[in-house]
């Protein structure tokens, strides 16, 4: 029982590291705010996570028309 739970934990932690890395490299990227699985991954984050990796997106892109999930009401102005 101990392995399952040791193998179980290890498979949650790498889950999480990959998506998380995944999702770093999406906000910190200097080529386009619109791939479709860091939008995706962008706007599932928590709140102040997706506020953080908004804030990031608009510094590097604010002239761009802004991904679903930071965009505002209209969909034409970063939140």
């Amino acid at each position: 029982m101990k392995k399952l739970v040791r193998l179980l934990l290890t498979i949650v932690l790498a889950f999480v590291v990959v998506i998380g890395f995944r999702w770093y490299r999406y906000i910190t990227n200097t080529d386009s705010p619109y791939d479709e699985v860091g939008i995706t991954l962008n706007s599932s984050m928590p709140g102040p996570l997706n506020a953080w990796g908004c804030a990031k997106l608009k510094a590097t892109f604010g002239s761009a028309l802004p991904p679903y999930g930071c965009a505002a009401d209209n969909g034409t102005q970063w939140k």
